[in-house]
């Protein structure tokens, strides 16, 4: 986790973003990188719009957008304490581990979310809010964008900013590829924690090792983790787990994405559209 992506765009849940970086960045002494994320022109102007004025226009207010993005990212992070890095360039090898959690601003990148997509391939993750519905909330496609595309694992800030990140460690465990990849991803903090339990719950899982196999699995990479099977209730599985996260004192919640499909979930539901929707705690996911 020694560099994290943080892609900066106007929405409520920005302080918790922020403050979810900063988290990992001192516990990892990471760089992070904050790059202004805004739509892409195209999504916004209409195509049969009349002269040219209304493209100058919207121009000068992406700039703007781009120039507060930069300054609040910049301000929170002299605020924090955390220095800025020297170096335009990469990190140099041999001071990597000596170096504390520091940062830089790249000003210079197109609007759109296709480039989030390819430029997270570059980092350890990507930090990015819990989106929502509601005026104000940070948009689905950012996360799926990143999710998808980056190749890399999301870490998802909730909207409240967290007091603390992953020293109680819950694994949403069900079996899948998916979480199984989030668990990989998910090994600095998890070998950092102070305590983890790996979770299953019934009707939450797909054909696969069990959470008693998973904890024995990470006994052997010096993780001792609790595990716990729980029965089928009257809550749905995305409940449960929520549920039993938060009476652990969870603060970081690892969670395969989309082990059914996006559409499934969208007319069914399912955990991850859950956890999407309720998790008040950071969550780190991986597709």
């Amino acid at each position: 986790m020694k560099t994290l992506l943080v892609p900066v765009a106007m929405h409520d849940a920005l302080p918790s973003v922020f403050e979810t970086t900063r988290l990992a960045a001192t516990r990892f002494g990471s760089l992070i990188e904050g790059v202004s994320l805004r739509p892409a022109l195209a999504e916004y102007v209409p195509v049969d719009m009349v002269g040219g004025m209304t493209w100058l226009r919207d121009e000068e207010a992406d700039l703007a957008e781009a120039e507060e993005a930069g300054g609040r990212f910049i301000a929170f992070m002299d605020a924090a304490g955390i220095p800025r890095h020297a170096r335009d360039g990469l990190c140099i090898p041999e001071k990597v581990m000596e170096a504390g959690p520091r940062y830089r601003w790249r000003q210079d990148v197109p609007t759109g979310d296709a480039f989030l997509g390819q430029y997270a391939r570059l980092f350890s993750a990507t930090v990015v809010g819990r989106p929502g519905t509601a005026d104000g909330a940070p948009r689905m496609t950012t996360f799926e964008t990143a999710l998808f595309e980056g190749g890399r694992p999301i870490l998802l800030a909730p909207p409240k900013a967290p007091e603390s990140l992953s020293d109680a460690v819950v694994v949403a465990w069900n079996g899948s590829t998916e979480t199984a990849r989030a668990v990989a991803f998910a090994m600095p903090f998890l070998r950092r924690a102070t305590r983890v339990l790996v979770l299953s719950v019934e009707g939450g899982s797909v054909p696969g090792p069990s959470a008693e196999d998973l904890a024995r699995a990470l006994a052997c990479e010096g993780v001792p983790a609790e595990h716990r099977a729980l029965p089928a209730g009257r809550r749905t599985p995305g409940e449960t787990f929520l549920a039993e996260a938060r009476d652990f004192g969870c603060d970081l919640l690892i969670k395969g994405a989309y082990t059914q499909s996006r559409l499934r979930q969208m007319i069914f539901g399912g955990v991850t559209s859950h956890v999407l929707a309720q998790a008040d705690m950071p969550v780190l996911m991986a597709h």
